[in-house]
């Protein structure tokens, strides 16, 4: 085995390590966090019968708290990604929704300033338009990571809200089902969501999530409106970047005005240049600057407030494109688009060797954030190659070969 293979499998045995879930908690344990949830609850105003209806059902799920204590493995591509979830056969199906819905829809939107396609892309990418909402009681999902204590204070206060949505009376508690992590209904709200945005718009005194598509869909529109979604604007555009482009100026965190990018050549890709208008747009580079490139407003930020994930923002902005009619994506795919991402082995041995050179001075998570990338950028930048922040299996090679290349160097110096 090679000194390589070898320094690879010990980084990703050490990564498995640190990231094994914790045991699960006694049962005295989890008996003494009901007893102060209750205690809590009380004091916060809520009902002793609906904590005697909730704590004596609720039970602890070890699953949640592995999947919430483990980071998932994300190995696709951006364009592998954009297949699975915004596939022809999504969209046809929400083509077929917005027709059904046009009228709900858009008398939704002309009163939050929402169009309807967003509506049906967050819905669409959220539960497959309703066909699966996730099956784990929000109870046993937010008092089991309430006890666990990793994010002790967050889901206690989702515990408290899902106590005010049963005394409510907006769904029976057999009812009220979701994902391992509480979020629930249609649009996947998390319980304090549900409180702040959710709307009784079929004026039938209840916020239905789950079996009204008008208070859903309302509730969505209501979210994204008090965020501030800017009617009457995209949320961005697939764009051709000109020829010698700086790719360093390709960065979620960093917005110009829309002008800078027209004055630079970027064009949209019916071969225009980008509209001259007095607003902020950031370019981004989801698979790097041999994959296709997007112009990104205010609106983007905002879905990407809804969910962090770069991927998934882009996805339901061009879902919403796709269901408003709009064509697929302009970019040729690069020969190698089917390659998978840095696995979170190789993302860790990525930021160890570039801790190495000096480039990254954070905790190597296996993890790829803003550190990381900008420590891919100026690395990049030594090696003369496009600087676009966008870690591949060639450039971590070409870490490796760099760094047996110093070893060689240094073997043959004298002592």
């Amino acid at each position: 085995m090679t000194l390589q293979r070898s320094f690879s499998l010990l980084l990703a045995g050490i990564l498995l390590l640190v990231h094994q879930p914790v045991q699960a908690s006694t049962a005295q344990d989890f008996d003494a966090c009901l007893s102060h949830l209750r205690t809590k609850a009380l004091d916060a105003g809520h009902a002793h019968d609906t904590l005697n209806q909730v704590l004596s059902s609720v039970t602890f799920n070890q699953r949640i708290v592995e999947l919430d204590r483990s980071q998932a493995e994300f190995t696709e591509t951006f364009l592998q990604y954009l297949d699975r979830r915004v596939s022809v056969d999504r969209v046809e199906k929400g083509r077929q929704l917005l027709r059904e819905h046009r009228v709900l829809l858009q008398r939704i939107a002309d009163e939050y300033g929402v169009r309807p396609e967003y509506i049906i892309a967050f819905w669409g990418m959220e539960t497959n338009f309703g066909t699966y909402f996730g099956k784990t009681p929000v109870f046993d999902a937010v008092v089991t990571l309430a006890c666990d204590g990793r994010r002790g204070e967050f889901f206690t206060n989702q515990f408290f809200s899902a106590l005010r949505i049963l005394e409510e009376g907006h769904i029976d508690m057999e009812q009220m089902k979701g994902s391992w992590a509480g979020a629930m209904g249609h649009t996947q709200f998390m319980p304090s969501t549900f409180l702040s945005y959710a709307v009784d718009y079929d004026g039938n005194g209840r916020k239905d999530l789950w079996n009204s598509l008008p208070d859903a869909f309302a509730s969505a529109a209501n979210y994204l409106s008090a965020m501030g979604w800017q009617d009457g604007r995209r949320w961005g555009r697939e764009v051709i970047l000109p020829r010698g482009f700086d790719y360093s100026q390709a960065d979620i965190e960093r917005s110009q005005p829309l002008l800078h990018w027209r004055k630079l050549g970027v064009r949209q890709v019916d071969g225009r240049l980008v509209p001259d208008l007095d607003f902020s747009a950031t370019i981004v580079l989801p698979q790097g600057h041999r994959g296709p490139a997007f112009i990104v407003y205010d609106n983007f930020h905002l879905i990407m407030r809804w969910n962090r994930s770069l991927h998934y923002a882009l996805a339901v902005g061009y879902m919403a494109d796709r269901v408003a009619g709009m064509g697929q994506l302009h970019a040729k795919r690069p020969a190698d688009s089917n390659e998978g991402r840095l696995s979170r082995g190789e993302v860790l041995e990525l930021q160890q060797r570039l801790a190495a050179l000096g480039l990254y001075d954070a905790e190597a998570t296996g993890r790829i954030g803003a550190q990381t990338r900008n420590a891919v950028r100026q690395f990049q930048q030594m090696v003369k190659v496009p600087a676009d922040a966008y870690p591949t299996h060639a450039l971590l090679e070409q870490l490796r070969q760099r760094q047996q290349d110093v070893t060689v160097e240094l073997s043959r110096v004298d002592p």
